[in-house]
C-alpha cells in the first residue's frame, strides 16, 4: 500500500509541476505581453505628440510667411536684432528676455536681405506665439533655416543664441540633414539618433519636420525631446527578473543595462552584443500582431513592440528561468508534503491496528442498533481518552440532547419572530442606501454627459477664437497709416500727384481694394464671432437638456432639421478639417418639425465626432463622411450618418450604447450612451450598423414626424 500511495504522490508531483509550469507560462507571457504594449503606448506619448505639434506649428509658420512675402519689415526687425562684434546677429540685449522670447542667431557670413529678414520675423512671431505652450512638454521648439539662420524657444536656456559660436551652422547637424530633400523624399517627420546637445550638455533626440514652399525646402521645424527619463525608466523599470532594452532598426542601442547615457559612446561586453544582434534580428522579422518571440537559443522570451515616431524598438526580455523556478520550488513542496503525508498514514495505521480497534467497533454497532430502536440508555466504555472513547461520550450526549430537543425547537419559534423584525429593519437600512447610491450613480452620470458635450462645443469655440484672432493680426491696418502720410506729404499739389504722379494713380485703385479687403476681413471676424456665440448659446443648452433629464417635459420648437445637420458639421468643422474628412450631404428639403432643438443637435455633434475619430486609420485621401436626411413612408425622419472608417466587429454591436463601453483608448463611454437616452426622450431611436471591422459604420437617427403647420 504504502508503495503504491508513493507512485501516486510521484506522479502527483509531477502532473503538479507540468501544470504549474504551464501555467505560470502562460500567465507570464501574457504579462509580458501587456507589459510591453502599455509600455509602448505609454513611451510613445512624447513622439506622438511632437508630431502633432509640428502640424499645427508647420500650418501656422507658412500662413505666416505667406503673410510677409511683400511687406517692408526692414524697421521691425532692426528693433529687435543687431549684428554682434564677432559678425553674428543676434537679439538686441537692451529688449531680450530669453525666458519669455525666442533667441534669433544669423551666423557671421550670411547675407542679410528683405526675403531673410521676414522669414526670421516669421520665425520669431511664430515661436513667441506657439513656444510657451509646448514647453509644458518639450525643453525647446526652434525653426532652422537652409542658409544657417536658427530661431529658437528655450526658456531653460534663455542665452542660447548669445552663447552660441559666431559660424554655428545647424544645417551640419543629424536633424537638420534628415528633413533635407534628397534625404526625406516623404517630407515627414523625421528622428534623429541619441546625442549630447553641445551648449546645454543634455542628452536627447530631436524630430524634425520640413516645410516646403514654392517647390523648395523652406525651413525645418524641430523639437528637442530630453531622454533621461525615458533611458532610466527603461532600465529601472521592468519585470521582476526580466530587463528592458530600446534600440533603433539599424541594431544601435538606446538604452540598455550595461550602458548609461553617461558611457554612451562606449561598446557593451562581446557577449551582449551578439545578444542583443540576435534580439534585433528577431524584432524585425516578428509580425505586428506577434508581440512575444521565443528566444530558445538562449532560453528567453523577448517581447516587443514600435514606439512610433522615432520607430525605435521597445523589447523586454524575461529568461525562461523566471518561469520553471518557482514551478520547480511548488513541485518539490509537493513532493515533501507528499512523503511527510505517506510515512504519518502508515504510522497512523499500524498504531490503529496494533490497538485491535475490532471489539470496541463491534460494541459502537450494538449500540448505534440499541438507539435505533429508541433505547438512548446504551452502555459504552467512555474511559478511554482515544477518538473511540470521544465516540463514545458523543453517544451518550447524543441520547441526553435527543431528549432536550423538543425543548430547544419550541425555544427557536419564540426568537424566530424577534430575528425576523431584526432582518427587515436592516433590509430596509440596505434599501435606503442602495437608493442613494443609485442617486449618487444618476448625478455622476449627468455630470459626466455634461462635460462630453461641452467639450465638443469647446474646441469649436476655441479653433474660432483662435481663427479670428489670427485674421485680426494679419489685418494690413499699417498700409492705410502709409497712406495718409504720403497723401500729407503731397497735400499742396494733391491734384497733380493723383493725376500725374505715378504713384498717385495707382493710390485710389489700391485704397479701393484696400477697403474691400478690410471689409472682407471684419465680416468673416464677425462671422466666427457669431459662431462663438452660437456655440456658448449652445453649451448652455446643453446644461439645461441634462437638467431635465429627471423627465422634465420640454416644450418643443420649429426646426430645420437641414440647419440642424449644418450646424453639427460647423461644430465640428475644426477637427474635420484637422482630419481632411471631406464631407457628402444628401439632404431632402424638409418643412419646419417639431423636436427638441437642443438634445437632436447634440445627438448630432456627438455622431458627427464619433465618425471623424473612426477614420483615423483611413488613407488621408479617402476618408469619407456621408449624412442624409430623409423622410420615411411610416411618416419618420431619418438622420444617417456614415462613414468608411474602423468598423465595428459583430459582438460590439450590442455593447455599443452601454454605459461606459468605448472602442477609443482615450474615450469615456459615455457619448454614444447619452445620445442613446436623448433619442428615446425625443420619441425615436438611435441604432447602428455595420459590415465589420475596416467597414465603416452608419449610425441611423429616427424621430417622429411633426410637421409644425399641423400642430396649430
Amino acid at each position: 500500500m504504502g508503495a503504491r500511495i508513493a507512485v501516486v504522490i510521484t506522479l502527483s508531483t509531477i502532473f503538479s509541476y507540468l501544470h504549474m509550469h504551464q501555467t505560470l507560462r502562460t500567465e507570464s507571457l501574457a504579462q509580458l505581453e501587456q507589459h510591453v504594449t502599455e509600455r509602448g503606448q505609454r513611451e510613445e506619448a512624447i513622439f506622438l505628440l511632437a508630431e502633432d505639434n509640428h502640424t499645427v506649428f508647420k500650418k501656422a509658420l507658412e500662413e505666416r510667411l505667406q503673410s510677409f512675402q511683400k511687406e517692408d519689415v526692414s524697421a521691425r526687425f532692426d528693433s529687435l536684432f543687431v549684428r554682434m562684434s564677432d559678425g553674428a546677429i543676434r537679439n538686441r540685449p537692451d529688449v531680450f528676455d530669453g525666458t519669455k522670447m525666442p533667441g534669433v542667431l544669423v551666423p557671421r557670413g550670411v547675407t542679410v536681405d528683405m526675403d531673410l529678414r521676414r522669414r526670421l520675423l516669421a520665425a520669431y512671431d511664430v515661436l513667441l506665439q506657439y513656444g510657451p505652450a509646448f514647453h509644458t512638454r518639450f525643453t525647446n521648439t526652434f525653426i532652422t533655416f537652409p542658409d544657417g539662420v536658427i530661431g529658437v524657444y528655450w526658456p531653460e536656456r534663455p542665452t542660447w543664441c548669445q552663447d552660441a559660436d559666431p559660424l554655428f551652422s545647424a544645417t551640419t547637424m543629424e536633424y537638420f540633414q534628415t528633413s533635407r530633400p534628397e534625404n526625406n523624399t516623404r517630407r515627414q517627420t523625421a528622428w534623429s539618433g541619441v546625442y549630447k546637445e553641445d551648449v546645454s550638455d543634455k542628452w536627447m533626440a530631436t524630430a524634425t519636420t520640413p516645410l516646403d514652399m514654392e517647390g523648395r525646402h523652406a525651413a525645418s521645424i524641430s523639437h528637442d525631446v530630453l531622454l533621461e527619463e525615458l533611458m532610466a525608466r527603461t532600465t529601472s523599470d521592468h519585470l521582476p527578473e526580466a530587463y528592458n532594452v530600446i534600440f533603433r532598426e539599424d541594431g544601435r542601442p538606446i538604452a540598455h543595462p550595461d550602458m548609461n547615457l553617461e558611457d554612451a559612446s562606449k561598446s557593451i561586453s562581446e557577449e551582449r552584443t551578439k545578444h542583443l544582434g540576435t534580439i534585433v534580428e528577431r524584432a524585425k522579422k516578428h509580425r505586428p500582431e506577434q508581440r512575444v518571440v521565443e528566444l530558445s537559443e538562449y532560453g528567453e522570451y523577448l517581447g516587443v513592440t514600435r514606439l512610433r515616431g522615432p520607430n525605435w524598438f521597445f523589447a523586454t526580455v524575461l529568461p525562461e528561468s523566471a518561469m520553471s523556478r518557482p514551478a520547480l520550488h511548488a513541485a518539490r513542496y509537493v513532493m515533501l508534503l507528499g512523503l511527510l503525508s505517506l510515512l504519518l498514514e502508515l504510522v497512523i495505521v499500524a498504531w490503529v491496528l496494533t490497538q485491535q480497534i475490532t471489539r470496541p467497533l463491534l460494541a459502537f454497532t450494538q449500540a448505534t442498533d440499541r438507539v435505533a430502536a429508541g433505547d438512548f440508555q446504551v452502555g459504552l466504555n467512555t474511559e478511554r481518552g482515544d477518538e473511540l472513547g470521544q465516540l463514545a461520550r458523543a453517544f451518550r450526549q447524543m441520547a441526553d440532547r435527543v431528549q432536550q430537543r423538543e425543548e430547544e425547537l419550541r425555544q427557536a419559534n419564540e426568537g424566530l419572530e424577534q430575528r425576523v423584525e431584526e432582518r427587515t429593519r436592516e433590509l430596509k437600512d440596505v434599501h435606503q442606501q442602495l437608493v442613494k447610491t443609485a442617486r449618487q450613480a444618476g448625478m455622476a452620470e449627468i455630470a459626466t454627459n455634461v462635460l462630453h458635450n461641452v467639450g465638443n462645443v469647446l474646441n469649436s469655440v476655441y479653433t474660432s477664437a483662435q481663427v479670428a484672432k489670427e485674421r485680426v493680426t494679419g489685418m494690413r491696418l499699417e498700409h492705410v497709416g502709409r497712406v495718409a502720410n504720403m497723401l500729407q506729404e503731397r497735400q499742396p499739389d494733391l491734384a497733380t500727384f493723383l493725376a500725374q504722379d505715378e504713384r498717385g494713380r495707382h493710390l485710389m485703385p489700391f485704397l479701393s481694394k484696400l477697403g474691400q479687403n478690410l471689409l472682407d476681413d471684419r465680416q468673416e471676424i464677425v462671422s466666427l464671432l457669431n459662431d462663438v456665440g452660437r456655440y456658448t448659446e449652445h453649451i448652455g443648452d446643453i446644461v439645461k437638456v441634462q437638467q431635465n433629464y429627471a423627465r422634465t417635459p420640454r416644450v418643443h420648437e420649429p426646426v430645420l432639421l437641414s440647419d440642424l445637420v449644418e450646424d453639427a458639421l460647423r461644430i465640428n468643422a475644426a477637427g474635420l478639417t484637422r482630419h481632411q474628412v471631406t464631407v457628402e450631404r444628401h439632404l431632402a428639403s424638409l418643412p419646419h418639425v417639431l423636436t427638441d432643438k437642443h438634445k437632436t443637435l447634440m445627438i448630432l455633434v456627438n455622431l458627427v465626432s464619433n465618425a471623424k475619430y473612426a477614420m483615423d486609420d483611413v488613407p488621408v485621401s479617402e476618408r469619407r463622411l456621408v449624412l442624409k436626411l430623409e423622410r420615411t413612408p411610416d411618416e419618420r425622419v431619418r438622420i444617417e450618418i456614415h462613414d468608411n472608417g474602423m468598423g465595428i466587429a459583430p459582438e460590439m454591436l450590442t455593447r455599443i450604447f452601454q454605459y461606459g463601453f468605448t472602442t477609443r483608448e482615450e474615450g469615456h463611454g459615455f457619448g454614444l450612451h447619452s445620445s442613446a437616452l436623448a433619442a428615446q426622450e425625443l420619441g425615436g431611436t438611435l441604432h447602428v450598423h455595420s459590415e465589420g471591422p475596416g467597414r465603416g459604420a452608419t449610425f441611423t437617427l429616427e424621430m417622429p414626424y411633426l410637421p409644425a403647420q399641423e400642430s396649430k
